[in-house]
């Protein structure tokens, strides 16, 4: 069952190691690797938080709001780029058995695409978030981007 503590695991300070399709529809284009580093503030005792993560080799920053439903125990992620200042149409879901899985529509590279994100392994320490394209309304999916959160190492 999802709560508004959900995402609770994800608040403080975390270093990403990022890896992306160059080309986000097919899955033989090769990968991409670089780190990154992220921050993420609650909001709402819980139900809601803010995090920014800063990806000096895209030369740009994203940001993402994610917000609890109590009515509907669903979390919607809302994503900006600092390249385009603009909200992303959201991803809703739920967190079930430590994994959270979300869902949405958008377009990319003008070709509508269902858009899936997915959390887990997720700790205090850790956790791994994945994005993946469908242009076949999710009969098939493309993994094109994860990233790998890890806490930085004290100085």
């Amino acid at each position: 069952m999802s709560s508004p503590h959900d995402f609770d695991f994800f608040h403080g300070e975390w270093e990403v190691a990022n890896r992306r399709l160059t080309d986000s529809l097919q899955p033989g284009s090769g990968w991409e690797e670089f780190v990154g580093a992220s921050r993420c503030l609650p909001f709402f005792d819980g139900a809601a938080n803010v995090d920014e993560i800063d990806m000096p080799y895209l030369g740009s920053k994203g940001l993402t709001l994610r917000l609890f439903d109590r009515e509907t125990e669903q979390w919607s992620l809302n994503w900006s780029s600092s390249g385009t200042g603009k909200l992303f149409p959201p991803v809703t879901g739920r967190f079930e058995d430590g994994r959270g899985e979300f869902y949405g529509d958008d377009t990319h590279d003008g070709k509508e695409v269902r858009v899936r994100f997915v959390w887990s392994g997720v700790s205090v320490s850790g956790a791994r978030w994945e994005q993946a394209f469908s242009v076949d309304d999710g009969a098939s999916w493309v993994t094109n981007w994860t990233m790998d959160f890890t806490r930085p190492k004290a100085s």
